[in-house]
């Protein structure tokens, strides 16, 4: 009763405000442009800023989250941080980017959906985020050195999480060195019932040094980092990271010349990664090791046409390599007795050029544009299961082996050219209401696990898939590339004589063909449960349409010595996402959700007391058996306090200890696994109340 109480209340709040500010409009998104939201408050973590740009995420590993853009995640989302691209090196996708970001270093995210303009975009449909590390700082006209750091530690009740973090800086005239760390231990979490989530335990921790140097109308940085993930549970896979090691240069160098500015960038990245079993609370024998490398460069060009004309010509390549196999496990009559080859000498390649055109034609309109042409090419070598032999010794056909022969008889080897367009426009009516209209046209090629997995064994095929579903995958190396159109909009209203409210409508349409869905070809029974059929799937391309729209609203509701600034904002979210052919729901499209904020400075005192509502998850996918997720509210509490050099933090997530399971966490299959398996498998729980402590030093 008092949730139901509650929800109704957040509702009505979001509602009024809305119609008090914007009288009513629905229109789509296209661009949803996001920095993070303009709070006073730092205790957001990277994910709470990206979340407020429009960004959902999919539960995967306490560190490896993946994330959405208006229902299309993932790969299809272009993420880079400070220029660098990272690509999974799992079949789980265990270590996507966003998992070798150290958060408490990052000093902007840009997210744009949708309408990305060719200069940010590339291989992707969704959109991109970008993430920038803190701007290197020097001194002027000194030559002592200035030695500067930032010492935090932050703890969580519900798993016990520790994590401390150090940065340190030493900064010249033209000269400035700079060092972030950070080592970070959970043990699993609990729900709001209590009751313990297995699997959801991880440990790591994250160097880099970054050294940079500043000439004349020029600067160049030189970035080296390594990070360790000696364990990381996944509750919704088969299996869990029992290592994650990765080392990554990246240079970057800025150029100023009389006809504008040359950015030129290198990076590379090796990672060793494996998987296999760590815990009791999900066990199990079988390694499975991956080998994977990113090199990367890029050159762009701002050349100043004009004053209000800005045209960027830009050259990108990206190789991506892959070795991905699984030793044989000694007295195993499965898993031997050679190993298990899953993709042998991966290669991806992308060399692209592109050009943009920024022209300001007046203070009320403008106009960017642009193409982006792209050559992808994919190959990957020989094969090999387990067992040679086509016939097992049961006398049953091995169709690991049998599908090892068929795919290492014919070519591998496939390449396409892909257009990217993208038109976008702004004009402004007055100073109280503005309008942005956009279309882009966006291309992906399918990964290397797409194209390239190839066992048809029951166990193999389990192996792969970042879904978090506990169902059977294999690749197929006819998949073509998928083909986004998008159009959308942003509406901005505002009262601008006092800039007390402000407000943003963000409808989009995307039509995507040749969408990477998946077909069924089997089912099976996990560990031999004969009460549980799961299905067994093909990647294979079909066409899908997404639709939806995003509204923001922000209120000041006013100030005084006495009782410091209070300010509202909230947040409206809908979206669908269905395959053209029978109308059925794609997978891991978010319900409807609300968000209301409350929050209130008074001198180094900033707190916010906020409310999130999403609806029940009623639209699933039923080809891959995705669960219904009943509605749930979440009301959080957050408090910070500044004494000199000193910041103090309190957060209480969850406080009415809600149970609830998370929309787009798949399913908990760790813990149907520990049961007597007589069940389905159920949701993943969310985690419960949690009390969260931050410190942090300033020296």
């Amino acid at each position: 009763m008092y949730n139901t109480k509650l929800r109704s209340a957040c509702l009505l709040a979001i509602l009024s405000l809305i119609q008090e500010t914007v009288q009513a409009a629905q229109i789509e998104e296209i661009d949803v442009t996001g920095k993070p939201t303009d709070s006073r408050l730092q205790l957001d973590s990277m994910a709470d800023q990206m979340r407020k740009a429009g960004v959902n995420f999919y539960q995967s590993g306490g560190l490896a989250a993946l994330p959405v853009i208006n229902g299309l995640n993932d790969d299809r989302i272009r993420v880079t941080l400070d220029g660098a691209s990272v690509t999974s090196s799992c079949a789980n996708h265990m270590n996507p980017v966003l998992s070798y970001v150290d958060f408490n270093a990052i000093a902007n995210v840009d997210v744009i959906a949708g309408i990305t303009p060719v200069s940010v975009g590339g291989d992707s449909i969704a959109g991109t985020i970008t993430l920038q590390s803190a701007p290197f700082l020097f001194l002027e006209q000194s030559n002592d050195p200035r030695v500067e750091g930032r010492l935090n530690y932050d703890y969580g009740s519900n798993g016990n999480s520790r994590r401390v973090s150090l940065q340190f800086g030493l900064r010249q005239e033209n000269f400035s060195l700079h060092y972030n760390g950070f080592t970070e231990q959970s043990d699993s979490y609990e729900d709001g019932n209590g009751a313990l989530v297995l699997d959801t335990l991880y440990r790591a921790e994250n160097h880099t040094i970054t050294a940079a140097f500043r000439g004349d109308n020029q600067q160049l940085s030189v970035k080296f980092g390594h990070q360790e993930v000696p364990y990381q549970g996944f509750p919704n896979q088969y299996m869990d990271m029992v290592a994650n090691d990765s080392n990554s240069l990246n240079v970057n160098h800025e150029r100023e010349f009389n006809w504008g500015t040359l950015y030129s960038q290198a990076a590379w990245q090796k990672v060793n990664h494996e998987m296999g079993f760590f815990t009791p609370e999900k066990t199990g024998t079988m390694p499975m090791i991956t080998e994977g490398t990113d090199i990367n460069y890029s050159f762009k060009a701002d050349v100043d046409l004009a004053t209000n004309h800005v045209l960027s010509l830009g050259h990108e390549f990206y190789r991506f390599t892959l070795d991905d196999y699984w030793p044989a496990v000694p007295g195993s009559m499965m898993m031997g007795p050679q190993d298990f080859v899953n993709i042998a000498d991966g290669e991806r390649d992308r060399i692209a050029l592109f050009a943009e055109s920024d022209y300001v034609f007046s203070d009320r309109f403008s106009l960017v544009s642009g193409v982006r042409v792209e050559e992808v090419s994919t190959d990957a070598g020989q094969v090999q299961a387990y067992n040679p032999m086509l016939i097992s010794m049961m006398g049953m056909p091995n169709a690991d082996a049998v599908a090892a022969q068929s795919f290492n008889a014919r070519s591998h080897k496939q390449r396409e050219i892909n257009v990217d367009l993208s038109l976008l426009a702004h004009y402004t009516f007055s100073n109280s209401f503005s309008l942005e209209l956009g279309y882009a046209r966006k291309n992906r090629s399918p990964n290397l696990y797409e194209r390239y997995s190839w066992g048809r064994g029951t166990m193999a095929m389990t192996m792969l898939g970042w879904y978090g579903d506990a169902n059977g995958y294999v690749g197929d190396i006819d998949l073509e590339a998928e083909t986004a159109d998008t159009l959308g909009a942003r509406l901005s209203w505002s009262d601008a004589s006092s800039g007390v409210w402000h407000v943003d409508v963000s409808p989009y349409y995307t039509k995507v063909d040749q969408y990477i869905d998946a077909q069924s070809i089997g089912s099976f029974n996990p560990q031999m449960a004969m009460n549980v059929s799961r299905p067994l799937l093909q990647f294979t391309n079909l066409d899908a349409t997404l639709y939806g729209v995003r509204v923001d609203a922000h209120r000041h509701l006013g100030e005084s010595d006495r009782w410091g600034m209070w300010d509202i904002s909230a947040s409206f979210d809908a979206q669908r996402g269905s395959r053209d052919l029978d109308n059925s729901d794609l997978y891991q499209i978010m319900p409807l959700q609300t968000a209301l904020a409350l929050e209130h400075n008074l001198g180094n005192l900033q707190q916010r007391l906020s409310v999130e509502w999403l609806d029940n998850k009623s639209r699933v996918d039923l080809r891959r058996q995705e669960p219904e997720t009943p509605a749930y509210t979440l009301l959080n509490w957050q408090a910070q306090y500044q004494w000199q050099d000193v910041s103090v933090s309190v957060q209480v997530s969850n406080l009415l200890d809600e149970w609830y399971a998370l929309p787009l966490g798949g399913v908990n299959y760790a813990a149907w696994k520990a049961s007597d398996r007589s069940g389905q498998f159920q949701a993943l729980a969310g985690a419960g109340r949690s009390l969260n402590l931050g410190l942090q030093y300033n020296f």
